[in-house]
């Protein structure tokens, strides 16, 4: 009896614990590096990752209004903000995980270089259709991008040519089918465009000092221990390796 007891608990020991699922709310610009980063996580650990993508704002009026999330992942600290102020972060978990930059893109694989300065005649370049944007007072590539124009004395001529979208992937794709000729996103969403082979290409890179800096922070929002192991390794090397080479910063702070 002894010996059956200590091989029970022996094949207990061995055996995986209980997948768990975990639901992250993250911005949309972060679709391709976290695709990546959870299927390697979700190998290694069996457990499962479920993802909605869209923007800070929308997914942070979600999570206010009961939305089950255990992770929030914004473009923006000004949302995560907004949610600490609504629904309690678990303590400690938040941190301001990466960077980012701001760029110009445009129609086409060859598009020229564009200079940016309040001489640009950005009218001449938007004859053929608007300049695509995420949503400029909530969303945050749009809010980045709207202070970024208004440094270079550009929004008040572009302002009434402006298309605004949901969020920056929605942008990001009125540029690639022709919809819009330019468009502001980050700079890993041209990154990821570039690599599928879609029409876009680099026209300008915004100075990093024309807008506030871009900082996606990240918080835990329940105790789900598999949420905590995965907010982890979002910040270990490997997830680190990945976020780099899809276009992203580590974060100032």
């Amino acid at each position: 009896m002894p010996l059956r007891l200590a091989a029970l608990i022996l094949a207990l020991c061995a055996a995986p614990l209980r997948a768990e699922t975990v639901t992250v709310f993250a911005a949309a610009s972060l679709q391709d590096a976290l695709d990546q980063i959870a299927a390697d996580w979700q190998a290694a650990t069996g457990h499962q990752i479920v993802a909605s993508y869209g923007s800070s704002a929308t997914l942070a009026r979600q999570i206010i209004a009961g939305a089950p999330a255990d992770v929030f992942l914004s473009a923006s600290p000004e949302w995560m903000d907004a949610v600490a102020a609504k629904t309690a972060l678990r303590p400690g978990t938040r941190r301001n995980l990466l960077g980012n930059t701001l760029v110009l893109v445009a129609h086409g694989t060859d598009a020229p270089a564009i200079m940016l300065g309040p001489k640009l005649d950005i009218e001449a370049l938007l004859t053929d259709g608007p300049l695509a944007m995420a949503e400029v007072t909530s969303v945050p590539a749009g809010i980045y991008g709207r202070q970024a124009l208004e440094s270079l004395g550009l929004w008040t001529v572009t302002q009434p040519r402006v298309a605004q979208t949901d969020n920056v992937r929605a942008a990001l794709a009125l540029v690639v089918t022709g919809e819009a000729p330019l468009g502001i996103v980050y700079g890993s969403d041209l990154m990821a465009a570039i690599a599928a082979g879609q029409a876009v290409s680099l026209a300008a890179a915004f100075p990093p000092h024309s807008h506030s800096p871009i900082v996606y922070p990240v918080a835990l929002l329940t105790p789900n221990p598999a949420a905590a192991e995965f907010l982890a390794y979002l910040q270990g090397p490997e997830a680190r390796a990945t976020f780099t080479a899809l276009g992203f910063q580590p974060a100032d702070g």
